[in-house]
């Protein structure tokens, strides 16, 4: 039934009383866990084992008893839509698509049990009730060679950084990310900076469309509604060089600088905004590693609102 955009894009909108508006994909859901076979297998709590998934070369091959290429395809509909709590994991997993071991299917398996437990869950959008200004609010965060230890210490992308960040829209989520860098990091500023320019990439095209938005709605000209955009990071090495002029850089951070500067000429003229946040209020933080129990719950509450 594709009558409505709900129909169409398959996700469930409900507005309730509260002004909360809910969005769920009950029926994808329930579609991945009857691919996967795990109707009778527990719920689990959180949607990966706490550290990364490497290639596991060695390991056992898989039982093939569902269509791994499939099953990431429904997941990535999913965490794309409705489910930013099952990125990163996903995203460990969408990386050995063409070629999964029994361990990576296994961590299929897991995000499809801890689905099972949330399956009735989505995104809980509070909108902000400001009248005078429409805001735009980016969490940056990175990990720092987070696959060392678990990727052979031979290969290149076990010393790759990974990127995680959310951008959202009168504090509602809009856009979130979790991919490993193209380039290796040789400090956590510079992957911290690095994660900055892949978000600002992401950000300032919003930011347009948003200005283009409240300019046709004539609010703009009638000085009710201003757009303003600030980005939380939570490392300071990399709030000091975005506060730089576009072209300095510190003498530890020249090597890199030179291929990411660009967006430092993009924030002043596009009054962005760069704010400290403490890391137990980074909402990307949940994008960029598996957070045990605890810590995984707090973050889902930040960003999915539950």
């Amino acid at each position: 039934e594709e009558d409505d955009v709900a129909g169409f894009l398959g996700v469930h909108i409900e507005r309730r009383p509260d002004g909360t508006i809910h969005l769920t994909q009950k029926g994808l859901i329930a579609r991945i866990i009857k691919a996967l076979n795990i109707g009778d297998q527990p719920t689990k709590r959180t949607p990966a084992e706490h550290g990364c998934l490497g290639k596991d070369k060695f390991g056992d091959p898989p039982d093939s008893t569902f269509s791994y290429p499939s099953v990431i395809g429904m997941f990535g509909y999913l965490h794309g839509h409705t489910r930013p709590d099952i990125t990163f994991a996903v995203s460990q997993c969408s990386r050995y698509t063409h070629s999964p071991r029994r361990s990576h299917e296994n961590a299929l398996i897991r995000i499809g049990c801890y689905l099972k437990g949330t399956k009735n869950r989505g995104l809980i959008f509070r909108p902000s009730t400001l009248v005078d200004d429409f805001l735009i609010d980016c969490y940056v965060d990175a990990g720092f060679a987070g696959m060392w230890g678990h990727e052979d210490p031979q290969d290149p992308s076990c010393v790759k950084s990974r990127t995680g960040y959310v951008i959202c829209i009168m504090n509602c989520p809009v856009i979130w990310s979790s991919k490993l860098q193209t380039d290796i990091a040789t400090s956590t500023m510079e992957a911290e900076y690095n994660a900055f320019s892949m978000a600002m990439r992401a950000l300032l095209p919003l930011q347009t469309l948003a200005k283009a938005i409240v300019k046709g709605l004539g609010a703009a000209e009638l000085g009710c509604v201003k757009v303003k955009t600030v980005a939380h990071e939570d490392n300071t090495g990399c709030i000091k060089l975005t506060k730089m002029d576009p072209g300095r850089m510190t003498p530890r951070s020249k090597h890199y600088g030179v291929k990411y500067h660009w967006f430092r000429g993009k924030l002043q003229p596009n009054k962005v905004k760069v704010d400290y946040i403490e890391s137990k209020d980074q909402r990307a933080d949940f994008l960029i590693k598996s957070l045990r129990t605890v810590a995984f719950q707090y973050n889902p509450l930040l960003t999915c609102g539950w």
